[in-house]
């Protein structure tokens, strides 16, 4: 199996990608949105008002009637909203060979001017980061971790298609300096904690994080409880592990994981993580107590939370939608027949559960909102069948759907991830001095969330982006149909076996 597995990554390594028709856009001198709705979760909502910039900066914003030089671009904003640059908040940007130049233009489509990579090696990040600051690509600003850091059985090791290599071990608290002091010598701006680390080198990880000024992403390590880390992150990624703490065998839990983090099975990373997260989630969601919930929600309220929430969405109504359907249909291939495949399957796990699991994680936003837990947008790409993107739309909806106002999760979208990086004087909202990363709206955002894929026209770093520029972005070669029976079927075994890519 292990030789299969290396051939059919092999296989995708080999393919001949789809190719972007690179389009450059030039930017203006100067360039005024008039008479336009301006949305931002810092000043809510400014009716009439005009918004000048200038390349890569925000001038300045004013109410409409002032005079307008006459050597500005004028871009007729009536009936018009314009928000901040949307970002993705969890991505994994070389995680497949699938997309290749086509997953930057694809996310930049659907207005996501900005993203946070959570795991990936840096000899196949850091060419994608540089090829794109160089114009190769016309895509969105790039925020990394570098690889995932992960403890002793590394879940992505690269040993199959399904778990390609994006994490590294680390099982030496006395090393974590040299670890991320490196880290920061190639440029990540935070970095990212895995799941099967020990404690004690999750606390190491941690303090030379802070000690080089870097904030730190994290799952809930195995090893661990969310309520004894949260203080110490500044994100946490997804909510099944914050589950586990929201019961009233939280203890017990915790001690039967320690256990089979032994691993005395000798299993590989990811198939251990796996068999761990199946043992204990049914259990969980059979104990959960609302007094502990309460407890450990308030021990998490300084910490953003990433509940990926769009992730339950995989199969059924996902790809009935019209909007998937059309985003599904940007793909290029082999990556549109995969997602076709996979996006069709039944899971392994019945109705019932993945109901009583999508309602369980609603709850636990609903609770962290009340408490006054700050969330972060974010959607876990590539997992198929969600498209790049267009899946950030639909967690901005699940978001709403669990609780939050939709000026709330615009501000999920936006202000968190700059709070996150603490630049909310250079991005966030639309204010003079700030980053010129803006969209414009055909519908209003605040009558129904799902009005921010009512794209009119996007502005990157001062650039303008109209229609026939968004849909050149969005159309993608459909070359490279190799090997593509082999890879499907690699994917759909995959999701039959129950893996959880990320």
């Amino acid at each position: 199996m292990k030789y299969l597995q290396s051939f059919v990554l092999l296989l995708a390594g080999a393919l001949l990608v789809s190719c972007v028709k690179q389009h450059q856009i030039e930017a203006t001198t100067k360039t005024a949105i008039v008479n336009t709705t301006v949305i931002d979760a810092v000043n809510g909502v400014r009716y009439n008002q005009t918004i000048v910039f200038e390349g890569d900066e925000i001038l300045g914003i004013s109410p409409a009637g002032k005079d307008i030089e006459a050597d500005k671009r004028i871009i007729d904003g009536a009936g018009k909203f314009v928000i901040p640059g949307l970002w993705d908040m969890h991505v994994h940007l070389t995680a497949t060979n699938l997309f290749q130049g086509s997953m930057l233009p694809l996310l930049l489509s659907y207005g996501i001017t900005s993203v946070r990579d959570t795991g990936g090696l840096l000899e196949n990040l850091l060419p994608l980061i540089e090829g794109s600051k160089k114009g190769e690509y016309p895509g969105p600003r790039i925020f990394y971790a570098g690889p995932l850091l992960d403890g002793e059985f590394v879940v992505y090791d690269g040993s199959s298609l399904f778990r390609p290599h994006t994490g590294t071990a680390n099982t030496v608290p006395e090393k974590a300096e040299e670890t991320v002091a490196e880290l920061k010598k190639n440029g990540v701006n935070f970095i990212k904690v895995y799941e099967m680390v020990k404690p004690e080198v999750f606390d190491a990880l941690v303090t030379a994080a802070h000690k080089q000024g870097l904030p730190v992403a994290a799952h809930v390590p195995l090893s661990t409880r969310a309520s004894q880390i949260g203080q110490h992150l500044d994100s946490m990624e997804h909510l099944r592990n914050i589950l586990l703490d929201c019961t009233s065998n939280a203890g017990h839990l915790l001690e039967l994981r320690r256990a089979m983090l032994k691993n005395e099975e000798e299993k590989l990373g990811g198939d251990l993580r796996s068999s761990i997260h199946h043992e204990q989630r049914i259990v969980a969601l059979e104990n959960l107590d609302d007094a502990q919930c309460d407890q450990t929600v308030n021990a998490l309220v300084g910490t953003i939370q990433v509940p990926t929430l769009s992730l339950g969405n995989r199969g059924g109504s996902i790809t009935d939608r019209q909007d998937w359907k059309d985003a599904f249909s940007k793909l290029p291939e082999p990556a549109r027949s995969i997602w076709r495949d996979v996006g069709s399957m039944d899971s392994r796990n019945s109705e019932s559960y993945r109901n009583a699991y999508s309602t369980a994680q609603k709850e636990l936003v609903k609770r962290m909102h009340k408490a006054g837990v700050v969330f972060g947008a974010g959607t876990d790409i590539p997992i198929p069948p969600s498209v790049p993107g267009h899946s950030l739309h639909l967690e901005l909806e699940a978001l709403v759907a669990a609780g939050l106002s939709p000026l709330d999760v615009i501000g999920a979208a936006t202000l968190t991830p700059a709070k996150f990086f603490a630049i909310e004087h250079e991005m966030g909202s639309i204010d003079a001095g700030k980053k010129a990363d803006m969209l414009i709206l055909s519908e209003n955002p605040l009558d129904d969330i799902k009005n921010t894929q009512a794209i009119d026209s996007i502005i990157i770093q001062g650039r303008l982006l109209v229609e026939s520029d968004i849909e050149k972005l969005a159309s993608q070669s459909r070359e490279g149909t190799l090997m593509l029976d082999a890879l499907s079927l690699a994917y759909k075994s995959a999701t039959a076996m129950g893996f959880s890519f990320f």
